[in-house]
């Protein structure tokens, strides 16, 4: 077994999509070997102290909306924290955030894009929790909150 595994490696080696068993006597239409891929697990992250803070930059390209994970009010209600789970910057950063207040309920929409300095930039692809505030025009009360970019 390790024998062959060993030939079909070396076959691999060294000639791509050449027949591992052809040189030893074998007839085959495909490789004598298959090679296998440990595939990697990761976990979304959050920083030691919790979802990382960020600022809308204000340009984004592909632009997109992002549902929030989490709304939570403070100072009275006058601010909503937000959070949600993203990508690393500056491959996927908080372009902006669109708050839309009537006396019912409060819509927040997240767009999310890639920061323009990013064009040609290879990232990681791994979820990272992030958190920003919104500074309300009037106190939430009684309003519901809503994402805006839920369907």
């Amino acid at each position: 077994m390790t024998a062959t595994l060993l030939a079909g490696c070396l076959a691999l080696a060294t000639s791509c999509g050449a027949d591992a068993a052809a040189g030893q006597g074998a007839a085959s239409s495909g490789p004598a070997t298959s090679v296998v891929a440990t595939p990697v697990t990761t976990t979304p992250t959050t920083g030691p102290k919790g979802p990382e803070p960020v600022k809308p930059t204000g340009e984004t390209i592909n632009t997109h909306k992002v549902r929030w994970t989490k709304a939570k009010p403070i100072a009275n209600g006058r601010k909503i924290a937000l959070t949600w789970w993203s990508g690393v910057a500056p491959c996927t950063v908080l372009g902006r955030v669109k708050v839309k207040e009537t006396p019912k309920q409060v819509t927040i929409t997240l767009y999310e894009g890639t920061a323009p300095k990013a064009k040609n930039v290879s990232c990681i692809m791994i979820a990272i929790e992030k958190t920003t505030t919104v500074t309300l025009k009037s106190p939430l009360g009684k309003r519901k909150l809503v994402d805006g970019a839920k369907p």
